[in-house]
């Protein structure tokens, strides 16, 4: 296990989320090889949406952009070894313009 190891960027989590975030990621380096980033993103989200509820994203790997709107609470990007890590819970953006009439 690699816990405590792990290279926080920016997080709104709450603590004990964090750690969950970390251990998890770091599980599933355990189970997975280091390029297989579609399987650890689905074991972390997967962990995820068992302990908190679902809607949770994860995004593995070591070059990424994104561009998404998060719930309060529920974001963290961290490094891990070689890879990167976002993990978030989608929300839904404010509308600027009501919806189309029937």
């Amino acid at each position: 296990m690699l816990e405590g190891k792990a290279l926080v960027q920016d997080t709104d989590m709450p603590w004990k989320m964090q750690v969950q975030a970390t251990a998890a990621a770091s599980e599933a380096l355990d189970l997975y090889d280091v390029f297989d980033c579609k399987s650890i993103a689905a074991h972390i989200k997967k962990d995820f949406d068992k302990k908190y509820g679902g809607g949770w994203q994860c995004v593995v790997g070591s070059n990424f952009g994104c561009f998404f709107t998060h719930s309060k609470g529920s974001f963290i990007y961290f490094t891990l070894e070689t890879l990167n890590f976002l993990i978030f819970k989608g929300a839904a953006a404010a509308s600027s313009s009501p919806p189309p009439s029937p």
